[in-house]
């Protein structure tokens, strides 16, 4: 049997996934499509962003959670790379507050990891041509604001002021003293780390707990740890 030829232009897909076994599997459901091709991969957030350009891919396939960095921060970087980068975010955790999370950090797209290869392939040329798609749903830019604005609306209430300004991700300083809360980290020793006063790492737990709705940072860090957003450091031995 002839191998599948693949088209002069084909749509350049980067996976960055650190789960070998799954990524291997993206890639082989994808090589499969005439009109595309997988173009490179990188298993870190820091390693995605160098990567674009390097492998300059039209879309990539971002996992949520990463070692380094969570792909909301990697979204955000790639929204400003100078030849667009249509992002389509898989995670194995899904709500309304992570898909809005993710689609005004700059995704396209936000695909539970169980996604058929069909359903997937579908997304990927979607994205390509320029669409968005949550849930299955096929929406313009136009449409998708309308969806993430009513979305807000539910989940805040019609009358709060300035809902599209309340729910937001973490800022990338919280998300760094979030892994460093989630790695035992004492208030001492991230102000230590990070160069900052120990004052400067208190108010940032204060937002911190105030926008993911806990009360304390043992809350915050299992709130962090099942969304993706941090990873727990490994350990050398393991």
């Amino acid at each position: 049997m002839d191998s599948i030829q693949k088209p002069t232009n084909p749509i350049r897909v980067m996976i960055v996934e650190d789960h070998p076994l799954f990524r291997d599997g993206l890639e082989k459901a994808l090589s499969f499509e005439a009109d595309l091709l997988v173009v490179g991969f990188a298993s870190t957030g820091g390693e995605a962003i160098d990567s674009v350009q390097k492998y300059q891919p039209h879309v990539v396939l971002l996992d949520v959670n990463l070692p380094d960095m969570n792909g909301l921060q990697v979204a955000r970087h790639l929204l400003h790379e100078k030849d667009k980068v249509r992002v389509i975010m898989l995670t194995a955790y899904h709500e309304r507050e992570q898909v809005i999370y993710s689609i005004r950090a700059g995704a396209s797209a936000y695909c539970a990891k169980d996604i058929s290869p069909q359903e997937l392939v579908s997304v990927i040329r979607a994205v390509a041509g320029g669409a968005y798609v949550v849930g299955g749903k096929h929406m313009t830019q136009t449409e998708l604001e309308e969806w993430v604005h009513s979305e807000i609306e539910r989940i805040l209430g019609p009358h709060a002021d300035n809902p599209t300004d309340q729910l937001i991700p973490l800022s990338p300083r919280e998300t760094e003293i979030l892994y460093a809360v989630t790695n035992g980290m004492s208030n001492k020793e991230i102000s230590a780390k990070l160069g900052i006063s120990q004052q400067t790492v208190k108010n940032h737990m204060t937002s911190i707990l105030q926008k993911l709705n806990v009360e304390d940072r043992t809350q915050a860090a299992v709130k962090a740890l099942k969304h993706g957003w941090v990873r727990m450091q490994q350990s050398k031995d393991s």
